[in-house]
């Protein structure tokens, strides 16, 4: 009869064979009788093989590969701290919130305290500080990097100030050499919203280094299109010690004691505490010194990520190299379409290939997107375009009150009227790539006659 290590390891070669058949069917398939998508899972029999060893372990909650998972990616990103949660929203949520901590004393954020960020980008950024009830301060971006545009910076601040949180856009990181360097002479926290840009680079302080961990706080997300997947999920990442310490806090429950789950005093101090006015001795395990969440995520989603994790090289450079290619085959077209370009001392790990069509060509963003999606083109605009534009801000809007803008926001409003952007993921053939620029050139040639 055999025994339960013995079924296991048919499953798990069971589900190779499943994976390696379903593969050769779906690779039998031409591309060209289905939409060209902007972005999509990247994985094969070890994410598949790892999901399902993992399920028949049915721990369910965070355990060994989360563990795994952790180390792992804070060795890649070359950090002390990270720490996993359920998306790149409440990795943002976390992160943020970490800084209204009553453990930072006079540098913690409390309400009414202000938040220098941009409004071209996506809403989850932002909702961590209106939803505290601290003030969102708007600044434009540069073009065509379509990052924070530093000059406004001074003009920007206030004695409210006390963050800047802002992500890098589509993976093409923002001036962080000034505005590092700003945060520090103004004594302000910096988060970097590195969702869109895992693997990017950036030349600071006479060496590389890797976006999300060079501000005070970084933040990733593991949805789909991203550049890993764990179907759902995301990561706060630091070098802050006490930081660490409050971002676990506020992820699992806002407890105090740090205890992995299922495991017990492992301070050695359980029972033997003072805390808050709580009855002396009060167990440990039950002690609260935030007001926190439950943001954990599975070891299923662990055990797809450290799986993918063994890819992430190979998926940096395949976007990197996709995005050089649509760079060079477009470049003919730069009298009517404005090309990204990488912003100065950066080496961006790409998300997505911004285009923007330029004043008077004879043809608008709107023209060019509809084309393409008729020829199964999948598009996508900068997210929110100009956040301060959509209907949850309609009642702040009108009131003037709870944000703050600086200046008119021009090229924010080029990004949310004249802007979208095309894949560049690692499914992408040469074969779709030049399918993409050929519909391209077809629309622009049609419209130049």
């Amino acid at each position: 009869m055999k025994n339960s290590d013995q079924i296991k390891m048919e499953i798990l070669q069971l589900t190779k064979e499943y994976y390696q058949t379903k593969r050769n069917e779906e690779s039998s398939q031409e591309f060209e009788s289905h939409r060209i998508d902007y972005a999509g899972r990247v994985y094969d029999e070890n994410e598949m093989v790892n999901l399902m060893d993992s399920s028949l372990e049915f721990w369910l909650t965070s355990g060994r590969y989360t563990k795994q998972f952790e180390k792992q990616f804070a060795r890649f990103l070359g950090v002390k701290h990270c720490y996993t949660c359920n998306s790149g929203s409440s990795a943002n949520l976390l992160a943020f919130m970490s800084l209204t901590s009553p453990l930072l004393k006079d540098r913690r954020i409390l309400p009414g305290d202000e938040v220098i960020t941009v409004a071209a980008g996506f809403p989850t950024t932002v909702a961590p500080i209106i939803q505290y009830g601290a003030v969102p301060v708007f600044v434009d971006i540069t073009l065509p990097e379509y990052n924070i545009n530093c000059a406004q910076l001074n003009e920007a601040l206030s004695e409210k100030t006390k963050a800047v949180m802002i992500a890098h856009t589509l993976g093409n990181p923002f001036d962080l050499g000034e505005l590092k360097k700003w945060c520090v002479e103004n004594q302000l926290w910096l988060i970097e919203d590195n969702c869109d840009a895992l693997g990017s680079k950036y030349y600071i302080d006479g060496e590389w280094k890797l976006t999300g961990t060079i501000g005070d706080i970084g933040t990733s997300s593991f949805y789909p299109p991203h550049h890993m997947t764990m179907g759902e999920g995301g990561a706060v990442y630091t070098n802050n010690h006490l930081l660490s310490k409050i971002i676990q806090s506020l992820r699992d429950w806002g407890r105090d004691c740090y205890c992995p789950s299922g495991m017990d005093n492992t301070c050695c101090n359980r029972f033997n505490g003072q805390h808050g006015q709580l009855p002396f001795g009060y167990d440990h395990k039950y002690v609260y010194s935030h007001f926190g969440y439950n943001l954990k995520i599975t070891d299923m989603q662990a055990a797809i990520g450290c799986a993918q994790l063994e890819k992430l090289e190979s998926f940096i450079s395949a976007r990197i190299n996709n995005w050089n290619y649509l760079r060079e085959q477009l470049q003919p077209l730069s009298d009517v379409l404005l090309l990204p370009e990488p912003t100065e001392n950066s080496e961006p790990s790409w998300f997505g290939f911004l285009i923007g069509v330029k004043e008077n060509v004879g043809f608008t963003r709107d023209d060019i997107v509809g084309y393409l999606e008729e020829h199964r083109v999948q598009t996508r605009m900068l997210f929110a375009g100009n956040l301060i534009m959509h209907p949850c801000f309609d009642t702040m809007r009108e009131e003037q009150e709870g944000f703050r803008q600086i200046g008119n926001l021009s090229n924010t409003n080029f990004a949310m009227n004249q802007s979208f952007w095309i894949g560049v993921y690692p499914g992408m053939t040469e074969g779709k790539l030049d399918y993409m620029i050929e519909v391209i050139n077809q629309f622009v040639q049609a419209a130049r006659f």
